[in-house]
């Protein structure tokens, strides 16, 4: 059978599974599921179920079980004194440590400070702002350590698991804790906890650029998901895709949270990761706003907050070159230092790679994409385009995330305002720029949504802080303590399907002309 009718046949099971499973448990228990289900393979293992388990006793689970659509993995125990416990994933938990008799691979760090003029508050000269609150974003101008090095066996951290072997796969090597019983993560701290597992090849990365770096964010996106671009029979080309970020001050200044939209790149290493080829890690830089930025003024996680957003222009690591072996034996069996030691250090010539299987670094991005963001299997169009596209299917535009189940109403797009104000300023475009300036009119720092019609009418929109206060959901707040008796449903998602309900309630008069 051929590659593509092996794809469609596994499509349609899982489409069929998915089926099962929306008139088993309902569209609210079907998206609770799905919501604890991070690697979407309609199996709940022990930490996947661990939040909810959490939530129901009030304090770590007494045992923990893997719960299916259908048939459990594990049954929990019918005598309530015999207790199973289970513990986390060993390829997780694996500590990645240094090979004294490896190969090293030595990564350099480039980094240019943001441009603090591209900073939202810069316009009316930090009125207001402290200068203690940016002591440690004005004070970082440079890589905490330009160079490292390390073994080429830490980066096993980076292999995919046993399940995930096929070009296009695409897993969790730090997986998102994130979901609608965890809440998020506190604002007021300052050392990250310590790494553990391959969370500490991470963590050493990223403290490259500041010592110290969160490699679990407060809010979702969390994590790192990669993805096999390309195999050969002895190599792996592997993208990634990390949400992390770092705190900039230290007491007594209140905390400073800088966030990239995110860490990307990719590792070309042999498949017993003996050996490193390639290795790059950078923050995207092709847009014209890419880090967002929090800073307390208090103590307490109730403190008032700023926040703003900003450019970056560099952060990025780099390998010098290929791993190689610190000590090589010669044809005579004698110990060579490779690096010189006193006379030239030994130049190594690596073989070519000729991949037998690839696909191109745009669909591997995407995979990544919609492995964080499940809703992006919805097209998200450029904000002229979706423009086109509506007035072609006579749809109305959302200019935010929308759920799949709303694909067939919608063309969706998104844009920075720095975007919409340039294309508002294009005299040489007035239908582009009437549309840009019905958006801006209706924007409200820090994220509009937004629901439109063709000829760029706002019918509907609502403001990400209000949305998530009508949606907050922390785990301390009496309000969101779990119960069966209230049934299944996850407050962000009910208030979102309403908000977009409304907005196609409004636009019918419209659409229906």
């Amino acid at each position: 059978m051929s590659a593509t009718a092996d794809t469609i046949r596994s499509s349609y099971c899982v489409f069929l599974q998915q089926e099962v499973a929306l008139k088993a448990l309902g569209t609210e228990g079907l998206f609770l599921f799905s919501s604890l289900d991070t690697d979407h393979d309609l199996y709940l293992s022990p930490e996947e179920f661990k939040p909810i388990a959490e939530k129901l006793t009030g304090s770590p689970p007494a045992f923990l079980c893997t719960v299916t659509h259908s048939n459990p993995k594990y049954s929990i125990p019918t005598n309530p004194t015999r207790i199973l416990r289970i513990s986390p994933p060993a390829d997780f938990e694996e500590e990645v440590t240094h090979d004294p008799n490896g190969e090293t691979l030595t990564l350099e760090a480039k980094m240019q400070p943001l441009q603090l003029d591209t900073m939202t508050k810069s316009k009316d000269g930090f009125l207001g702002v402290t200068h203690s609150s940016l002591s440690g974003l004005r004070s970082w101008q440079s890589p905490a350590v330009p160079s490292m090095s390390f073994s080429a066996s830490q980066f096993r951290a980076f292999l995919p698991p046993k399940n995930k072997g096929e070009v296009g796969d695409t897993w969790w090597v730090i997986p998102s804790e994130l979901n609608i019983f965890t809440g998020y993560l506190p604002n007021n701290r300052y050392h990250p906890p310590a790494p553990r597992g391959k969370e500490v090849l991470i963590h050493s990365l990223l403290s490259m650029f500041h010592p110290r770096p969160f490699i679990k964010s407060r809010f979702a996106p969390q994590g790192t998901v990669a993805c096999i671009r390309a195999a050969s029979d002895f190599y792996l080309d592997i993208v990634f895709r990390i949400h992390a970020e770092f705190q900039l001050n230290d007491v007594p200044d209140f905390p400073f949270w800088f966030t990239p939209g995110q860490f990307t790149g990719n590792i070309i290493l042999s498949r017993d990761s003996s050996h490193v080829r390639q290795f790059t890690l950078y923050v995207p830089n092709a847009r014209t706003l890419n880090v967002d930025m929090e800073w307390l003024y208090g103590a307490t996680e109730n403190s008032n907050m700023e926040v703003d957003i900003g450019y970056l222009p560099q952060m990025e690591l780099q390998a010098a070159g290929p791993s190689t072996p610190s000590f090589i034996q010669d044809e005579e069996g004698n110990i060579i230092d490779s690096r010189g030691g006193g006379s030239d250090p030994v130049q190594f010539v690596f073989e070519d790679i000729h991949w037998t299987s690839e696909i191109s670094r745009e669909e591997s991005a995407h995979r990544l994409e919609v492995t964080f963001y499940p809703f992006k299997k919805v097209s998200y169009l450029p904000f002229s385009e979706a423009f086109q596209r509506a007035q072609e299917e006579s749809e109305t535009v959302h200019l935010s995330p929308v759920l799949a189940l709303l694909n067939q109403s919608f063309v969706s797009s998104w844009s920075l305002v720095k975007e919409l104000e340039d294309m508002q300023a294009n005299e040489q475009n007035p239908v582009e720029s009437q549309r840009a300036r019905l958006h801006l009119e209706k924007y409200n720092f820090p994220v509009e949504m937004m629901v439109a019609l063709p000829n760029g009418t706002i019918v509907h929109h609502i403001n990400a802080n209000y949305f998530l206060d009508q949606t907050s959901m922390k785990p301390e707040e009496e309000a969101a303590t779990f119960s069966f008796s209230g049934g299944f449903e996850d407050p962000s998602t009910a208030t979102y399907i309403n908000f977009l309900k409304e907005g196609l309630e409004k636009a019918k008069e419209h659409l229906a002309q």
